[in-house]
């Protein structure tokens, strides 16, 4: 068992984009996602947070996430993002590299999810509301993108404590919404 410091904001592996995974069935990947599941138990157990966590925020530059989702733990390798629904929805998003700071995120309420178990093989998943967030912030870990980067509106940035105290009875995620179209650049 092995529970590893877990890297803040500010630390350039968050930053880094996270290498593919070439042999998921390896033993050194087995133990980062040990690693990963023991780390994320003792934030649980220290703080009461936490449900997902990814390689880097444990030093390791690969692209592996583990999600505990309903007690039950899930790998997975290489994932990525295949399709998103066509609506959105505004998220109190929060990350244990910046555990006492929430921000305010647009996520797609549904995504649709690629990637590798450890035994290497293939799976498709899909996922809305809360998991889609939770999902893609993962994803966004290992290409070095935190939720700061995303935060959207006016004031979108809240330490945990005053969110608590102002928005917590409201909820982390808002309603669904369809998602604008892009506005096209204006020709001069």
């Amino acid at each position: 068992m092995t529970v590893h410091r877990t890297r803040q904001l500010g630390d350039p592996i968050l930053r880094a984009r996270c290498q593919p995974v070439s042999g998921p069935k390896s033993p050194a990947v087995r133990v980062v996602a040990d690693d990963l599941r023991d780390t994320l138990r003792d934030w649980q157990e220290r703080s009461g947070i936490g449900r997902a966590i990814a390689a880097p925020q444990i030093g390791a530059p690969i692209r592996l996430v583990l999600v505990l989702e309903d007690a039950k733990r899930r790998v997975l390798v290489n994932p990525e993002i295949v399709d998103v629904g066509d609506e959105d929805f505004l998220v109190w998003d929060d990350c244990l590299s910046s555990p006492d700071l929430m921000v305010r995120v647009q996520r797609a309420y549904r995504v649709r999810v690629k990637y590798q178990d450890l035994k290497g093989q293939s799976h498709l998943m899909e996922a809305e509301g809360p998991v889609a967030a939770l999902l893609q912030h993962e994803i966004d870990h290992l290409d070095g993108v935190l939720p700061v980067d995303r935060a959207c509106g006016l004031d979108p940035f809240c330490l945990r404590e005053e969110w608590s105290r102002h928005w917590g009875r409201q909820g982390r995620h808002g309603q669904p919404l369809p998602r604008e179209a892009p506005r096209p650049a204006h020709v001069f």
